[in-house]
């Protein structure tokens, strides 16, 4: 009889949590949560990290994160607002909006563009919400980024990511090491039917962000240290040359397919992969999630990972970005909501549910799933990460060199003369005051 009533209890507990869940579930909706006559409201705007995201896994874990945090702080309703995939835009437009006060309460920052929103000043101060002990436990890069000039901290960045070499092994068995390597190994896998490498090319802060691995490795510099751009001179120049002749020979040697250069979204690797139709792309360390969540299992046994190939075997970086949560709006209970939301949904939940590397050294041993070998190989390779630098003038030089790739890698100009091009953009947006 004890045992009878044992189990029927824990099957009352288990309809329960079920039954929460649901409930949680149901307050989720694709542009709101909570009640729809909730008392206090926020505006949140976020990329795909969140309730409305392409991978249904995601889409799924998220919208259930944000029901159970609605649930626990009742009388709120969260307002979702969804940016478009093209990133730079969609940032130079929030940016636009906050300074006139027409911005959303809370929203995703990226954080190549972070210095911009710090320097215009629309952004709240988060410090009383995370302890010195939170903040000192950052990576330094990260900590540096989310700082102001007067100490406090004006986000908070809850990921970081890094860009790696993504191969399936029966088409490409051997990691390559050099940018040769790489050649051979995407010609090579032509001969097996697939298209070559794939890369971003297009016109989108990615082109540039993988592109720059290939600069950085040589030890070229975007800035000096008074955050000039110094792309274009002296050695840097000979660099940056190197790097975009190489991507060029990618495509004039058919290693690369021509379609690299409208390439604008990391969802076409995903689906060349899928399709059976490549053997080889360069991607970010999220990847290797959304990967093993699309193909059949032993389709996904065949694909691995490695460091994105240098010029030589000991000459490699990686870009190591991310997002940031900041809160335009100075009303202190919305300020409080944007640093909750933060804490509780995506910093630790968030990044266990993508697989994206957490800011925090804490975090890594809090969740198993950054145990496994695919996220200790991805944070071993964060040693050679370099994060965009935080100066007003980069998203001018991303921007001129996303047009410089397309002419390039279009064959419209030569890759000396698109670079005086984009140097004279640069240097021009740099002296305006």
């Amino acid at each position: 009889m004890m045992r009878l009533r044992l189990v029927t209890a824990l099957l009352a507990s288990a309809a329960a949590l079920v039954a929460v869940s649901a409930q949680a579930q149901d307050l989720v909706t694709k542009d709101r949560v909570g009640p729809a006559d909730a008392p206090k409201s926020l505006t949140l705007r976020l990329t795909g990290d969140g309730p409305t995201s392409t991978d249904p896994v995601w889409a799924e874990g998220y919208k259930k994160l944000f029901g159970e945090f609605i649930q626990r702080h009742p009388g709120w309703r969260i307002d979702l607002e969804r940016m478009s995939d093209n990133i730079g835009q969609e940032q130079a437009r929030m940016l636009e909006q906050a300074k006139s006060g027409q911005g959303p309460d809370c929203a995703a920052v990226d954080s190549f563009v972070l210095a911009l929103f710090k320097g215009a000043n629309v952004l709240q101060p988060l410090d009383e919400y995370f302890t010195k002990e939170e903040v000192a436990d950052l990576f330094p890069f990260i900590r540096d980024g989310i700082t102001g000039a007067d100490g406090k901290i004006y986000a908070w960045w809850w990921n970081t990511d890094l860009r790696v070499l993504y191969r399936n092994k029966d088409i490409v068995p051997d990691a390559p090491q050099t940018w040769e390597d790489l050649k051979a190994a995407a010609i090579a896998s032509k001969d097996k039917g697939m298209e070559g490498v794939l890369f971003n090319g297009g016109r989108w802060e990615g082109t540039t962000f993988d592109w720059l691995a290939n600069f950085w490795a040589q030890g070229g510099k975007l800035v000096d240290d008074s955050g000039k751009p110094v792309f274009a001179e002296g050695e840097n120049r000979e660099k940056f040359l190197k790097a975009v002749n190489y991507f060029k020979d990618l495509v004039d040697s058919g290693a690369a397919p021509k379609r690299v250069a409208t390439i604008v979204n990391y969802d076409e690797f995903n689906a060349a992969a899928a399709a059976g139709s490549t053997a080889l792309f360069i991607g970010g360390n999220w990847q290797y999630g959304q990967l093993k969540n699309t193909l059949e299992p032993e389709e996904f046994e065949k694909w691995t990972f490695s460091e994105i190939p240098g010029p030589t075997k000991d000459q490699r970086s990686t870009g190591t970005g991310g997002w940031t949560f900041g809160a335009f709006s100075k009303d202190p209970e919305k300020v409080a909501m944007c640093a909750a939301i933060v804490k509780e949904i995506y910093a630790g939940p968030g990044n266990a549910l993508q697989q994206q590397l957490p800011t925090a050294k804490a975090l890594y041993g809090k969740y198993d799933v950054f145990k496994t070998p695919a996220n200790e190989t991805f944070a071993k390779a964060l040693e050679n990460g370099q994060a965009r630098p935080g100066v007003p003038i980069y998203p001018e030089i991303s921007n001129q060199i996303q047009v410089m790739m397309g002419e390039v890698l279009a064959g419209t100009k030569t890759p000396e003369a698109a670079l005086d091009a984009a140097n004279a953009a640069v240097q021009a947006a740099y002296a305006r005051p």
